[in-house]
């Protein structure tokens, strides 16, 4: 086994706080030459741009992983995973089923328009990403554990959009699969205050809206080959698998 280096929580232009620069195929460059060896695509309420970046990534030798960034009903961010293009598909539509028709406001907020693997725009999405889905954190993680995805509350120690944030702990029912801290987060400081968790596995990730935020902040992994069944395996420290912070 080796060691991977991952950034698994990378938003795109099509989040409305996105940078501009934050296209496809500046994504995948900037990865490859900070030496990351997984990606994770997390949109805010959105994986449309999954795709276009594994298809941009692949000849590159970079896996990514599709995702999105969901904000719960009691506007806590969660990172959900996924490894195939049906599984993306099927959360995409629980998204879309959840998300308020509340309309985007360029001006306010910033474009949300899903670009091609020549930066050139598709479409526009209308429904404002950054809004919170009808959906409560349980029934987020239920759906992500039937696709078979990976379920990882973000940055739940930040003083906003976190589950400490917004509901004063974790809950001791949630069946997450790592919890991602800030990157500033001492780990063991963390598990200190908060004595009621078991033993988690913690990660950390960029969280990145802009380009020189890309693998600024990532975890390594210890792994047989960079896919998403071997890091699951070293989320749940199976066989020798394991997340090094």
């Amino acid at each position: 086994m080796q060691t991977y280096r991952a950034d698994l929580h990378i938003h795109t232009v099509l989040s409305p706080c996105g940078d501009l620069d934050m296209s496809p195929r500046n994504i995948v460059e900037l990865a490859k030459a900070r030496n990351l060896d997984i990606i994770a695509v997390t949109d805010h309420n959105s994986t449309l741009h999954g795709p276009v970046i594994r298809k941009l990534a692949e000849p590159m030798g970079l896996t990514v992983l599709f995702g999105a960034e969901v904000t719960t009903r009691e506007e806590a961010h969660c990172v959900c995973l996924f490894e195939t293009e049906e599984q993306r598909q099927a959360f995409q539509a629980y998204i879309d089923e959840n998300l308020p028709n509340f309309p985007n406001n360029p001006d306010k907020f910033g474009y949300q328009v899903v670009v091609d693997e020549n930066d050139e725009i598709l479409q526009e999405v209308e429904p404002l990403l950054i809004s919170a889905l009808k959906a409560s954190v349980s029934e987020v993680q239920a759906m992500v554990h039937k696709l078979k995805g990976l379920f990882i509350p973000a940055h739940v120690d930040r003083q906003r959009y976190s589950l400490i944030s917004q509901l004063g702990f974790i809950p001791f029912d949630l069946q997450f699969d790592a919890l991602e801290i800030f990157r500033s987060t001492d780990p063991k400081e963390f598990l200190a205050q908060h004595t009621y968790l078991k033993n988690p596995t913690l990660i950390k990730n960029s969280d990145a809206h802009f380009p020189d935020q890309i693998g600024a902040t990532y975890t390594r992994y210890l792994l047989e080959s960079p896919t998403f069944g071997e890091l699951s395996m070293a989320l749940h420290r199976e066989q020798g698998r394991e997340a090094l912070l």
